[in-house]
């Protein structure tokens, strides 16, 4: 038999590219990018960039641990009263704590059944509408959510220089600001981003990465942090 027909599934996961956003006056928020890459069969799509906030990893917590009451799973970053959204060190570590999380959670397979995980880290859908698509009460379903979600894989990629041994990454983005217009990067390129540009140097071509998807759903709906 062709080797080529054994193949090993993966779940790449990473959290990064974290964004503040003025809500009002008084309110600030973080959110993340959480980039994911598979050839999983769990998953509806391959390749998926989304963003949410902590209060949304919180939510995430809750429902799974009570969909599967007999698992102890892991623990996330501590909310912290304090938080200071403009501390490089305080952001980094609170995202690592979330990027930790969902590689826990991913590496549980009971989790992986879960219809609220998959709109989480493949739709753009808010809290109130994937808990009402997880129960069936949206006119479309827990795939369509997912594939309405436009694949804007904005993954490093790598750029050859002439020296020997000698490369740089860059990120899509970076030439931008926000898409939103809402918020702004919080530092410059972090560890995350290089350890993501390494594993798709590895694993798969810039032209993998890209494909064409309708138009994600709109006026979603958020939750202060």
């Amino acid at each position: 038999m062709d080797s080529t027909s054994f193949v090993k599934e993966f779940i790449s996961l990473w959290v990064r590219d974290p964004q503040a956003h003025k809500e009002d006056f008084w309110h600030t928020y973080i959110d993340y990018e959480i980039c994911l890459h598979t050839n999983s069969m769990c998953f509806q799509k391959k390749t998926s960039c989304v963003r949410r906030r902590y209060s949304e990893f919180v939510w995430l917590r809750q429902r799974l641990q009570y969909n599967a009451q007999l698992i102890e799973l892991p623990k996330l970053p501590p909310g912290n009263p304090f938080f200071n959204f403009t501390s490089e060190f305080q952001v980094n570590q609170r995202m690592q704590g979330l990027e930790q999380f969902l590689q826990e959670v991913l590496e549980t397979p009971l989790l992986l059944s879960d219809s609220r995980l998959h709109l989480f880290l493949q739709s753009q859908l808010s809290i109130a509408k994937m808990d009402a698509c997880a129960q069936g009460q949206t006119h479309y379903t827990v795939a369509q959510a997912i594939h309405r979600c436009p694949c804007d894989a904005r993954f490093p990629l790598e750029e050859q220089c002439h020296e020997e041994d000698s490369k740089t990454f860059w990120d899509s983005d970076c030439d931008s600001t926000t898409s939103s217009g809402l918020g702004h990067s919080l530092g410059p390129s972090t560890p995350v981003d290089e350890r993501l540009a390494h594993e798709f140097k590895t694993t798969i071509s810039e032209a993998e990465l890209f494909c064409s998807l309708s138009t994600s759903p709109s006026n979603q709906q958020h939750v202060h942090s």
